[in-house]
């Protein structure tokens, strides 16, 4: 069997979570910033969502939560984290159970630490990657990954992306880190708000299109999209990435109880 479509499953599973990311782009000052940003949600949030895939209308569940806001080796920072589960009968061809973990800076929104936690066909792997933007001393222990400033992980841009003032800015631009490459990510709202039905309700929600580009050429065969809800929250209530190998649809869904 081969296990490159496999695996791009696997990758792309958070990266609705993953590579699904925008927000403003702006450039990072020489002296340290101090003032968190204000963002729409709190520590404590918790979504579930039912993801689609081919034939199979629930092909995986992916939950995104906010476990914390902590101190971060001299950083504050947001924890974010998202766990995505193969379902039957696609857990049968292709088991995974991941979990990733972002540390975001609440001033400048740039990632300090991203994490991957994977259990996929059997093979469990876990990697913790400190990032550093140039120019700036590593305060973690160990190797660090050199990044641009204001380079956010997969994960924890697609929470900053929610902070976004997306009806002001035309065009947003961020470079993106998803744990082995680094992409530019370049959204813009397409419209007013429409109404948007997923299992946990109608949502009036703005979509948000976004294009994938790499060393300044774009990813033709790769599009993302969300759609925001019009509430305080600002809440994903739908994720889309279109791919190689078919489009992954993550629909938000009624709260666990």
């Amino acid at each position: 069997m081969n296990s490159r479509p496999i695996r791009k499953l696997a990758v792309f599973l958070a990266p609705l979570i993953a590579l699904v990311a925008l927000t403003a782009s702006v450039a990072v000052p020489l002296t340290p910033v101090v003032k968190d940003q204000p963002m729409p949600f709190r520590p404590g949030e918790s979504l579930d969502y039912r993801v689609s895939w081919s034939a199979f209308t629930t092909a995986a569940t992916v939950q995104l939560t906010i476990p914390e806001r902590r101190d971060l080796f001299g950083w504050q920072t947001w924890h974010f984290r998202a766990a995505a589960h193969t379902q039957t009968p696609v857990s049968s061809l292709f088991p995974i159970d991941d979990q990733f973990d972002s540390y975001t800076d609440t001033a400048s929104l740039e990632s300090r630490q991203f994490e991957t936690h994977l259990n996929e066909l059997g093979k469990i792997t876990d990697q913790v990657q400190h990032l550093v933007p140039t120019g700036q001393p590593s305060k973690a222990p160990g190797p660090s990954v050199v990044v641009e400033p204001g380079t956010r992980d997969a994960l924890g841009a697609l929470f900053t992306m929610r902070g976004a003032d997306w009806a002001r800015v035309p065009e947003l631009r961020i470079p993106v880190f998803t744990g082995r490459d680094i992409y530019e990510m370049r959204g813009h709202q397409d419209g007013g708000p429409q109404p948007v039905t997923v299992p946990a309700g109608v949502f009036s929600a703005s979509r948000i299109s976004i294009s994938v580009y790499q060393h300044e050429k774009e990813m033709p065969a790769i599009h993302l999209a969300i759609w925001l809800a019009n509430d305080p929250a600002r809440t994903p209530v739908v994720i889309q990435a279109t791919l190689p190998f078919g489009t992954l649809r993550a629909e938000l869904s009624p709260a666990s109880k």
